[in-house]
Parts: C-alpha cells; structure tokens; sequence
C-alpha cells in the first residue's frame, strides 16, 4: 500500500470528501468493523496473506486500510517490498486493537456459554423470605439434574425485583403478591400458608389456631411499606375489620420473629425453616390466610435455553406447590 492514504470517499464528480472527525459513537461504529482486518495485517506483516486468512479480496482488504488511515488521519503501515510495517501510531493502535479483540471474543464466548442449555447462565430473583429454604431447596433440586448451569441470585422486595425485571438484570423472579401489570406474564405457583406469631408469653400462646381479629388490639411488626408481605398483612387485617398498629419494622423475617420473641408485638409471617425458642406459631382459623407467590417474566422476550429450562421446572411443580 503506498505511503500516504488515500481520502475516506469521493462525490459523485469525483473530488475527495474529507474524512469525517471521530467522536464518540461514530469512532465506535467506524473503528469496530476494520480493528480486526487491521491486526490481521499488523500480525502477517502482509496484506495479501491476511486478505486470504480473512476471506476478503486483497483490494477490499487495501481500500480498508487506506480508509482507515484517513479517517483517523494517521499513517499506520509501510510498505517495505511485499511486506507491510507498523508504524509508532499502527503500534499504538494494534495495541489497543488486540485488547478490544479479545474482550469482544471473550463476550462472544460468555454469551454463547449463556445460550448453553447445560452450561448456561439464570439470573434470578427473588423475596427475602424465600431464601432460607423455598429457594434453595427449588435450586438443589435442579441443579442436581443440570449441575453446569450458574446462577446469578437476587433478593429484594416485590417493586424492586419487577423493576429489575424491566430492565433486563433479571430473566425471571418470584414475587408476592402477584403484580398486575399488563408487560409480564403471570403464573401462580405457590400458595404460602401464613402464621399469626405471638411471643411465648401471650395470652392466646396455648391454643392451636387463632382468627387474625384476635389479635387486632396488639401491636404488629411487620416489614417496611412496599414489601409485599406487609401489603399482604394489611390487606388481611383489614378483611378481618381492623387496620394493624405497626409499632416496629424490620426487612428480614428472623428479625421480625426475634422482636416477637422480645414481647415487642407479633406478626403475620410464613412458616420458619427452624423453629424459633420463645415465639410460638398459630395456625391462622378461617380462609384465605395464605399469601400467593407468582413466577413472573418480560412479555415477548425470548428467553436463552437454560433459563427457559429452569422456567419449565418451576412450572412443573405449580400443581404440587399451590396444593400444599
């Protein structure tokens, strides 16, 4: 290729358009296409050789080049007989190249691994109080029958995980109570019974099951607003005729069961993993004390492999799950 480059483009009368400045974006779009038939050269030392390697007639492969040097206006290669040598910006710039080569190939490789259905990637989502044995007893389950698939998991309460959602940080999540919002899709797949928990001391401690209404004159703690238990606390409190007095808030269960225990109100929660000494569990008497948790996904998004394989999973149990 000769020494000087030549312009980028030419009108249609034939006289040289000045190459455009590369900023910003227009530096990404017209660098990315030509960084690897540059180090193709750069490493052959020879256009011919890499035009062959590459697939690309050699002229193509020399008109490239020769754009490339225009809009960055910079000589990047000599012509030394047949061969080809990189001047002090080409080094600059394959050096840069081969960076961006290789985490453009490692990206490539990351997402043909997510695409795996064997050896994939799920990003999960779920309530902190699923997470001491819903969850993990759902994961052993399938990871035993797919043990290279990795999972990315996340907790948080109900709005957060649907935001994240929507943007895309996660394929799919549990949720309660289930949303209604016309750009996911929706399916129940577990009906959680709850429990009233007194302190070991109540009055009410000694019987096996109780009516939420009588526990209306105590105080409650409960998780903060925008959780989706406490909605589903305050919705069940005032079914039953009365508004809760929350006294203290607490984001994780086992903190909530230790304020209970401390005699410092009691609560509307799901059954423990383990029992907690000084708190005693009451079977909620009369319908509906449940809470409903729901498997949600993005409409109209395909889904990788494996995370449509651990979809699949979670749907098969839905039977078993919303009839215990």
């Amino acid at each position: 290729m000769s020494e000087r480059a030549e312009p980028a483009d030419y009108s249609d009368d034939g006289t040289a358009v000045p190459p455009v400045p590369l900023t910003g974006d227009s530096a990404a779009l017209l660098l990315s296409p030509r960084l690897a038939q540059f180090a193709a050269v750069a490493r052959a030392q020879h256009v011919t050789r890499a035009a062959a390697e590459l697939g690309v007639p050699q002229p193509t492969l020399s008109r490239s080049l020769a754009r490339l040097e225009a809009d960055l206006g910079v000589q990047l290669l000599t012509r030394h007989g047949r061969r080809v040598r990189l001047t002090s910006s080409g080094r600059t710039l394959l050096a840069h190249a081969e960076r961006s080569l290789l985490h453009a190939e490692r990206a490539g490789r990351a997402v043909r691994e997510d695409a795996d259905p064997h050896s994939g990637r799920i990003a999960f989502g779920f309530p902190h109080t699923l997470g001491p044995s819903t969850v993990p007893d759902l994961l052993r389950e399938f990871s035993a029958r797919y043990p290279r698939i990795r999972f990315q998991l996340m907790q948080d309460y109900g709005a957060a995980l649907l935001s994240r959602l929507r943007t895309g940080e996660l394929d799919l999540t549990l949720i309660s109570p289930p949303p209604d919002a016309p750009d996911v899709t929706v399916r129940r797949v577990h009906r959680q019974p709850l429990r009233i928990v007194v302190p070991a001391g109540h009055p009410l401690a000694g019987r096996k099951r109780v009516r939420l209404a009588e526990v209306r004159d105590d105080a409650f703690v409960s998780l903060p607003a925008g959780y989706g238990l406490r909605q589903i606390t305050e919705r069940l409190c005032a079914e039953a005729g009365f508004a809760p007095r929350i006294t203290f808030e607490g984001e994780e269960v086992e903190t909530l069961r230790g304020l209970v225990a401390a005699g410092l109100g009691v609560a509307l929660l799901p059954a423990p993993a383990v029992p907690r000494p000084g708190v005693v569990e009451l079977a909620a008497d009369g319908p509906g004390v449940v809470r409903e948790i729901a498997l949600i996904w993005v409409n109209g998004h395909r889904a990788p492999a494996p995370v449509e394989e651990f979809r699949r999973f979670l749907l098969a149990r839905r039977d078993r799950l919303l009839s215990g």
